[in-house]
């Protein structure tokens, strides 16, 4: 197949994009500008690279027809934030690709009732990035049951891998949280640290995207979660990093309207984001229907992480 990437250079098209090239397709990676992966890849040098800058391009009117010039089989989009930028790219593509992949997040649910949450749970997002992709999975749902357009949505979990600080134990990314608990250092955690956060590695959403494309029939028209096997406490995540180092977590609990005063403000928003999601998501449905079978536990995609920082000189314990 003829596969375009829509942001292909980021997280996840840093392993999905050999991993096609290995399947044997013709990939095509769109993004704003000439930036490398994260990872480098001979797979590469066989990619052809279309530099278009998005927004200005959606601004025009264009962005959807000059996608569908590239003449794919496949799109996927790795960085679509708005529903009318879904509607222009449904629209320039309709009649004319097997399938379309859109890469959502787990924070369309927004608040959970019962977990693990699955995806036919209803959807309560809040937040202006939650409540945006909670509005193109409706959008493009629909056009899959109504009009047959082919779109699959999977929604990943907090992606990590190394080359990026992953989401750390307080529930934001300064990596010198991971400092602190290789040290023995106290660590301050909100409320009981019983919030919960859920991980997935780079590659294994890498894998979920190609185990929809070679599951049509059971892919299109659905969403599937794209996440480890297991969510993590932040007390427990804590816990299990300090051990790594040969360190008993040394951890305090102070309540939100108190923790959040401990740190930067743009650190308590990302933490308070994470919290007031605390997902816990099934891939009970992924592994029915496209056999996603995850390679990484949260905490071994966390490890990963925090080794490359600790490699390159990112955290010193």
């Amino acid at each position: 197949m003829r596969i375009v990437v829509i942001g292909g250079t980021g997280h996840i098209g840093t392993y999905l994009i050999p991993s096609l090239v290995a399947c044997g397709h013709e990939v095509v990676c769109v993004s704003r500008a000439q930036r490398e992966p994260y990872q480098p890849h001979g797979a590469w040098s066989t990619v052809q690279r279309v530099v278009l800058d998005r927004a200005s391009e959606e601004a025009a009117g264009t962005f959807g027809a000059r996608i569908a010039d590239l003449q794919p089989d496949a799109v996927i989009d790795l960085i679509c934030f708005t529903e009318e930028s879904a509607r222009q790219l449904v629209e320039a593509l309709r009649g004319r690709v097997q399938h379309f992949l859109h890469c959502g997040t787990i924070w369309v649910h927004g608040h959970s009732v019962q977990v693990p949450t699955t995806e036919e749970q209803p959807r309560r997002p809040f937040g202006e990035y939650g409540c945006r992709k909670a509005a193109i999975e409706a959008y493009l749902l629909d056009e899959a049951h109504r009009s047959g357009f082919p779109a699959t949505l999977l929604h990943p979990g907090h992606i990590v891998g190394p080359g990026w600080p992953p989401l750390n134990p307080a529930g934001h990314f300064n990596p010198r949280v991971f400092a602190a608990l290789a040290r023995g250092e106290e660590l301050c955690l909100p409320n009981l640290g019983l919030e919960t956060v859920h991980h997935v590695h780079a590659d294994d959403v890498a894998q979920a995207f190609q185990k929809a494309l070679a599951n049509w029939s059971t892919s299109v028209g659905e969403s599937f979660h794209v996440v480890s096997p297991a969510a993590l406490t932040l007390r427990g995540y804590a816990e299990s990093v300090a051990a790594w180092f040969g360190r008993e977590a040394n951890l305090r609990f102070l309540p939100w309207e108190e923790w959040h005063k401990t740190v930067p403000e743009n650190e308590a928003n990302a933490t308070w984001d994470h919290i007031a999601h605390s997902p816990n998501c099934s891939i009970a449905k992924a592994q029915r229907l496209i056999g996603y079978q995850p390679r990484f536990a949260s905490l071994e995609a966390v490890r990963e992480a925090v080794d490359w920082l600790i490699g390159n000189g990112r955290i010193e314990v």
